[in-house]
């Protein structure tokens, strides 16, 4: 799609433009006049000849030529027939400021939709309803009722919430932050978020794209198409609305984790968007990327007069996981033959509290050279003999003749640095209130940098049988069947090359005992019921059975407590599998989120997944590196590894299951939810064993 209409009109109409101060009429063309906009303006509004001087029209039809983009502004009623008058004249491009419209109930929404589908025949885009405007300050065009147009800069922004986006606008003016554009997308009933950001992606005024959003439309569609744009364009988003409401009517310990927020998190992470919790974080991030180069790398240097701030700053760089600079010998040389005796030549560097602008450029100078430093921060607190304003104009010479390496500054205090923090504003230096949020920033540059630099996706898939699955998935859907029973679940799994333990179902004791005779001591017995489905939250597991003896009584405990417990529960017998010796215990399970499709999982196993609840989630397909970040990202990691003299487990073979479940449930958008779980594995070169699972599946 072609956004030269909404960025750079040569004429606009404003239909419903008023002469009445406090009305949004009034408020759009007056901003729209004040903000200089040098394109024709078309007041529309049939009971005034003219509006601040400007000739006014009772329609569209009567101006006499297509205005390149049409702002409505006229209760919601009368809509549909701008709409037909737009089509009429053949304008292509509509902003609908007007509210009273899907948002306030069912009547709304079918007159939303009458308005789309007249927009959709006549070839007419439509931003919003409901919604603030677009604002494009290098056109001069205020096309909102949000406030004065900001500085031209290079921050793309697109906001769901009007209110919000008339908020961050004074929140930037405030602070001299600059937009390439600000639009305000509302219902989204025709152009959505992802039309913004693949607009602002091919935009060349637009560095940095940078919104909120409450829901997104078209998951799929934004996945893959936001991981391409977050190639050449660092995306930060606030995406509000996510709650766990979702899993409450899971089945699985996969879905009753994968809430909405797990979701999109996967679905950020996958796409390489940066997720800001705050306006301030998405300002701080923002201002960054849109001024400094990205890092080659995470290793950080700090320059500072305080000893406690630069402490402070140490203490963020390794809370973050980043890596502090090790000076290299010449840097530590040139500083120690120029700084004074007691300054601390050695990262953090403290050139002291009587440090002047030059003490402080000369380190930095001599810093930004060396190799082993990717990053530097300026730290400065206002002493006596501070030099706050020469100082903030010495870091920003420095980075101009050197403009490889971020630099950001922390001027920590208030009225005694303000000038020279808008010194720093001016120079395009990023500047923080706090050491915290300086690295914190760097943190989230590196990061991109580093999944910029991530191998192409390359999804293995494997030899399977997929004609098995497909005949006991659609029985089940055939009959109405939603949960798979253990055994076919495990049948789906062998065809999909899991292996599982050797097992019969028994409907008496005896015949329980003969199959453990056959599979041989120890053996696992499970309650056999398509009603239960947390079987050891009833007494229904027993592992470890040695003899006949153990298995029997098991056998008659189970069919005697059971049936009280749950007396609706349909039970069939129990089932007595072999025993998985040694290994550990962990979870593979899968969600199928409504928006972006299957989510993996994997955590710690056993009874105490929903416990410890240290699970990674991520989008399928898996790479087999993704595979591999899903075990690392947990904290179960490091007892996989081994710890303390203990044997770690086949780390590759956990990757590979990843792999083969995430293709399973590619393949079978019938299966909704499962758990593998648990799935025990041992030492390298050991089998793992998929010892217990369970799926359900719906009708796609």
């Amino acid at each position: 799609m072609n956004f030269d209409g909404f960025f750079n009109p040569s004429s606009v109409a404003i239909v419903g433009a008023s002469a009445r101060q406090g009305k949004v009429g009034y408020e759009i063309l007056t901003g729209m006049i004040k903000a200089g906009y040098d394109g024709d303006i078309f007041p529309v509004n049939h009971k005034a000849d003219k509006i601040e001087g400007l000739k006014c029209y009772p329609d569209l039809e009567s101006i006499g030529q297509t205005p390149d983009l049409v702002i409505v502004i006229v209760p919601a009623r009368f809509v549909p027939d701008i709409m037909k008058q737009c089509v009429k004249v053949k304008a292509k491009n509509a902003i609908i400021i007007t509210a009273g419209f899907k948002e306030v109930g069912e009547q709304g929404a079918r007159l939303e939709q009458q308005v789309s589908q007249i927009a959709k025949q006549g070839g007419v885009r439509i931003i919003g309803p409901n919604c603030l405007g677009l604002i494009v300050p290098k056109s001069r065009l205020n096309a909102s009722f949000g406030g004065d147009l900001p500085e031209d800069g290079t921050v793309g922004y697109l906001s769901q919430s009007g209110a919000l986006l008339a908020a961050i606008l004074d929140m930037a003016n405030a602070q001299g932050i600059g937009f390439s554009k600000l639009i305000s997308i509302g219902n989204k009933a025709d152009i959505d978020e992802l039309d913004i950001i693949s607009a602002f992606g091919k935009d060349d005024d637009t560095k940095v794209i940078a919104g909120y959003l409450e829901s997104i439309t078209d998951g799929n569609t934004f996945v893959r198409q936001a991981e391409a744009i977050s190639h050449d364009k660092p995306i930060l988003l606030i995406k509000s609305g996510g709650t766990a409401a979702g899993a409450q009517a899971a089945s699985s310990h996969t879905g009753s984790l994968a809430g909405a927020e797990t979701a999109y998190e996967a679905v950020f992470d996958r796409a390489g968007i940066v997720r800001c919790s705050s306006i301030k974080q998405q300002f701080d991030y923002a201002q960054a990327f849109a001024y400094q180069p990205l890092p080659k790398g995470n290793s950080v240097a700090v320059i500072t007069n305080a000893g406690g701030p630069g402490i402070m700053a140490a203490d963020a760089v390794e809370r973050q996981g980043m890596t502090f600079a090790t000076l290299n010998e010449k840097t530590i040389k040139a500083l120690e033959e120029n700084l004074p005796a007691a300054a601390n030549c050695h990262n953090p560097i403290d050139v002291l509290g009587d440090a002047l602008a030059d003490r402080y450029e000369y380190a930095l100078n001599v810093v930004l050279d060396d190799p082993n430093v990717d990053m530097a921060m300026v730290l400065l607190t206002p002493q006596a003999m501070t030099e706050a304003e020469k100082t903030a104009q010495a870091i920003v010479s420095v980075h101009n003749a050197k403009p490889d390496k971020p630099v950001v500054a922390c001027y920590l205090g208030a009225s005694k640095v303000a000038d020279a923090i808008e010194i720093l504003r001016q120079g395009k230096i990023p500047q923080y209130d706090s050491p915290e949020s300086a690295v914190r920033t760097m943190k989230v540059m590196a990061d991109y940098i580093r999944w910029k630099q991530k191998p192409k996706r390359v999804v293995k898939l494997f030899s399977v049988n997929r004609r098995k699955v497909e005949n006991i998935i659609d029985r089940h859907i055939r009959q109405g069947i939603r949960e798979i029973s253990e055994m076919e679940s495990k049948e789906i799994l062998e065809a999909y090359g899991f292996v599982t333990p050797k097992g019969s179902v028994a409907t008496s004791a005896s015949q329980a005992v003969s199959i453990a005779d056959q599979l041989g001591y120890p053996v696992v017995m499970k309650i056999w019921s398509p009603d239960i489905l947390h079987k050891s939250d009833l007494g229904g597991v027993k592992i470890g059975l040695r003899n006949a003896q153990e298995v029997t009584d098991a056998y008659d405990l189970m069919m005697y407590r059971i049936p009280k417990a749950m007396p609706e529960a349909r039970i069939i017998g129990v089932l007595v599998q072999q025993m998985c010796a040694g290994g550990k215990e962990v979870i593979l399970g899968m969600n199928r989120d409504l928006r972006f499709g299957p989510l993996m999982m994997f955590g710690l196993g056993g009874t105490m997944v929903e416990v410890l609840k240290d699970v990674s989630f991520y989008l399928a397909p898996l790479t087999s590196s993704e595979a591999k970040q899903m075990l690392i990202s947990t904290k179960t990691y490091k007892m996989l590894e081994g710890v303390r003299g203990q044997q770690g487990v086949d780390i590759d073979a956990i990757a590979e299951a990843l792999q083969r479940l995430s293709q399973l449930v590619t393949e079978f958008p019938q299966i909704q939810e499962m758990d593998i779980n648990p799935f025990v594995v041992g030492k390298a070169g050991t089998t793992p064993v998929a010892v217990d699972a369970r799926m359900s599946v719906e009708k796609v």
